[in-house]
């Protein structure tokens, strides 16, 4: 099935955020694309009859020296991009620009990856007007290029042989390639050929030997189908490192928060369209109990030690990666026979496997007798539609550093630090499993502005509210909090063995 108008709108409008001056010479293609709809049905929007335009693809393949492959069709003839219609049989405009560049110059997509700069955005999209037919019979019509940029896996870029008849392959410097539009933004652009991870994902361990993984739904549409695999996914564009990345997957996919992430190698796995994706693997430990998350993708989590996961069905580099860390990090230095001289191994919980705690922050604002409560997003991977302190997560700073940044990211809040006292703990784990919390609560006597809403996907209102008339649903510690607050204590425990404790 060829590109879907839809597919085609987002690359447009990926491009257009990055280059506005080009709306103009794309607008006929932005209104024939928005006049029909998903599915497209027997009309191919490749096709002339479909857009009143032809769509063609073409692939920027840039090595480590910032050159680009050219290929030259016939002898004496001119270098240019691999690249050509768009097939029936390309779901994506990747799809067409990878098979261009394997018939016209032999390389095929393993060799080849994404980049994190242009992951899914065309570098250029080159517009040219083709003239009507000698008769008249076929009207002038547009053409539209969409260019995409690829990087070579490995550091060479010597190019295999290609079947006979194939056309010659040779690479040009930046300044040497020839539209001039393309030249621009290859001489402005700062890519340099380096396969640089595009994806994050989490090696979670529970200290003990075993590693924690995600049985995939076994569909058509995604990577590694019916396997197991590690949690994570691919960096969105407002994400600023994909430590953020993976932290995101993690709460979207199984609602898990962990406390420290380490950089622990980087995977080459296997991408929906051929392409090797380099995957940033971030360590992490948590013993919990998969039973207890909530799990949004896939079909399951379960622990697997070294002894089971040979036998699963998951890729060879997933399994290299679990037996280098297991070999460096883990119990009798990765044995797969258990450990040694029948010592017992150490299990979730006990007080030989040490327990990371999440440290949340939460601003507690008073004014009039009413405390400021946000209501949360309905889809919120953490109690949707529920009402709230403002809070967060302490990163790689102090825990009023934190406050003061999620008060102005969330609500558009000022605090000084000098006027933050704290008012309350709640230590407290939400369920059996669940990763503990030290929940810190502040508040803030003086602050400038008042609250609005800067993170609308995270909460939809900001509300005072009686002390004495708190709204519902409300996450349970926060109520906790508040009732400890007004009654003078400092410190609450919550969902630990035995009745919670108030001091």
């Amino acid at each position: 099935m060829p590109p879907t108008r839809s597919h085609l709108r987002g690359a447009v409008a990926a491009h257009l955020e990055r280059r506005p001056a080009g709306r103009e010479a794309l607008e006929e293609l932005l209104t024939a694309l928005d006049a029909g709809s998903d599915p497209v049905g027997p009309t191919d929007p490749a096709r002339p009859t479909a857009l009143a335009g032809r769509i063609t693809c073409s692939a920027v393949v840039v090595d480590r020296h910032r050159r680009v492959l050219h290929v030259r069709h016939r002898p004496g003839g001119s270098l240019l991009l691999p690249g050509g219609r768009v097939g029936p049989d390309d779901r994506t405009l990747l799809a067409a620009a990878l098979r261009a560049v394997h018939e016209q110059a032999g390389i095929p997509p393993a060799a080849l990856c994404r980049t994190a700069e242009y992951p899914d955005v065309p570098v250029d999209i080159a517009v040219h007007t083709e003239q009507a037919g000698p008769t008249g019979s076929e009207p002038a019509r547009r053409h539209y290029d969409f260019r995409m940029v690829l990087h070579l896996v490995e550091e060479t870029t010597d190019t295999p042989p290609a079947p006979g008849g194939a056309p010659e392959a040779e690479w040009l410097p930046f300044d040497e390639v020839g539209p001039p539009a393309l030249r621009a933004g290859l001489l402005e652009s700062g890519l340099d050929g380096r396969a640089e991870p595009v994806n994050a994902s989490a090696l979670i361990h529970d200290g003990a030997g075993r590693y924690l993984l995600h049985l995939r739904d076994h569909t058509p549409d995604i990577r590694e189908p019916g396997a197991w695999a590690l949690l994570g996914g691919g960096r969105e564009r407002q994400e600023t490192s994909l430590e953020d990345t993976v932290r995101r997957k993690l709460r979207e996919e199984a609602g898990l928060e962990t406390s420290a992430l380490e950089p622990f190698a980087v995977e080459h796995a296997a991408g929906a369209e051929g392409t090797t994706v380099p995957v940033q693997v971030f360590a992490t430990r948590w013993n919990g109990d998969p039973g207890s998350l909530t799990l949004t993708e896939g079909v399951m989590l379960a622990w697997h030690d070294l002894r089971t996961v040979p036998r699963l069905r998951l890729s060879p580099s997933t399994l290299a990666l679990i037996r280098r860390h297991a070999a460096e990090h883990g119990p009798e230095h990765g044995s797969e026979h258990g450990p040694e001289h029948g010592s017992e191994p150490v299990r979730a919980g006990s007080a030989s496997a040490p327990v990371p705690h999440i440290v949340g922050v939460h601003l507690y604002l008073e004014r009039d007798g009413e405390v400021l409560l946000g209501l949360r997003h309905p889809d919120s991977a953490y109690a949707g539609a529920t009402h709230h302190f403002l809070a967060g997560h302490c990163e790689q700073e102090s825990a009023v550093g934190a406050l003061v940044r999620e008060a102005q990211e969330e609500a558009g809040l000022v605090i000084d630090p000098a006027d933050v006292d704290l008012v309350h703990l709640v230590h407290v784990r939400d369920q059996p499993g669940a990763p503990p919390r030290m929940q810190l609560v502040f508040r803030a006597r003086r602050w400038r502005g008042e609250p609005r809403l800067r993170e609308p996907d995270r909460c939809v209102s900001w509300n005072w509210w009686p002390l004495d008339a708190l709204p519902e649903p409300i996450v349970p510690y926060a109520r906790a909090a508040l009732e400890g607050i007004r009654a003078g204590r400092p410190y609450t425990e919550l969902g630990w063995d035995g009745p919670g404790v108030a001091r």
